[in-house]
């Protein structure tokens, strides 16, 4: 089959896409192209959305893309946020198989061979995802974490391993069945959509975690944040200083994350059960978001935007 890509020119269309979405990633850019190209599966393509970076990302791109067919780079004219860029590489993909790629990580030469090798083998497996290896930013080892998250029979157990905020959300980075992902909403423009996308996921067939280091995630004073409200603006950078309730926003999407998806009541009931349990762990939280909020709204917006944090405005 024939697909077009961004530069005119005629492909083969892959098994796979990699969406990386990248705001002034410069600093580790090609270190994440590098591991990507160098993997021992072939069958891929890779999108890069620029989100109109200042810095040198476009002239990296660029080099690459005049090297290797297999990338695809686009720059939008303005920057949409980082979850919009994030969903756009994703709308642009039409493979069968879809993961997402940040510029600071980077991938171990087998990852994408040994995580096609589980869903061509598995069809009830709807994302595969290694082992994750927490860098720092001259990427020492900090950290290697087995999650174990997704893989129960049971989709509300699923929906329960997920839920809550013991992880990282590590599994948006691994390889997901394209028609799947396509059945849910994807990311949504507040802090936490993620983790409500994993359950979304994860209501539909159960993830596999392969026992073996094979993603590097880099955590970095640039992508590092103080509180949820602070990353307004990583989601769009015309909303810094926006009064946010991003623990309530993150609840009323549980909920139509559940309502969506097609389960049998038993099912539906015991999500609802985890959602409750999730409203006892965290009910503090909304009643701070409400607090805080207030707080805000007794001040202008620009003083509102001078107290927001602004590292994720990075990408």
């Amino acid at each position: 089959m024939i697909n077009r890509s961004l530069r005119g020119q005629a492909i083969t269309k892959a098994r796979v896409t990699i969406g990386l979405a990248v705001y002034n990633g410069s600093n580790y850019l090609r270190q994440a192209i590098d591991s990507i190209l160098a993997q021992t599966f072939t069958d891929f393509e890779l999108i890069i959305s620029d989100n109109a970076s200042t810095d040198g990302t476009r002239e990296i791109c660029l080099e690459y893309a005049g090297r290797d067919e297999r990338i695809r780079y686009h720059r939008n004219p303005a920057n949409i946020g980082g979850a919009n860029n994030e969903n756009q590489t994703f709308r642009m993909a039409q493979s069968e198989y879809f993961r997402l790629a940040a510029h600071d990580d980077y991938l171990a030469s087998t990852l994408l061979e040994k995580c096609v090798a589980v869903l061509d083998a598995r069809p009830e497996v709807i994302l595969a995802y290694p082992h994750t290896v927490e860098i720092d930013a001259e990427g020492c080892v900090t950290n290697v974490k087995d999650l174990r998250k997704g893989m129960a029979a049971r989709a509300s157990d699923r929906f329960r391993e997920l839920a809550f905020n013991d992880h990282h959300c590590e599994p948006t980075y691994g390889l997901v069945r394209a028609d799947v992902m396509r059945r849910t909403r994807l990311q949504q423009n507040y802090t936490g959509s993620d983790r409500v996308l994993l359950c979304e996921l994860a209501l539909y067939g159960p993830f596999h975690e392969i026992a073996e280091p094979l993603f590097y995630k880099r955590y970095h004073q640039a992508n590092a944040y103080l509180d949820w409200r602070s990353r307004i603006s990583w989601f769009n950078p015309t909303w810094r200083g926006r009064i946010s309730v991003p623990h309530w926003q993150q609840f009323f999407d549980f909920i139509t994350t559940i309502q969506r998806v097609h389960l049998p009541l038993s099912e539906r009931l015991r999500c609802y059960g985890t959602l409750a349990h999730w409203l006892a762990l965290y009910g503090r939280r909304m009643i701070k978001d409400l607090i805080v909020a207030g707080y805000m709204l007794l001040h202008t917006r620009r003083w509102r935007e001078r107290k927001a944090i602004t590292n994720w405005e990075l990408q």
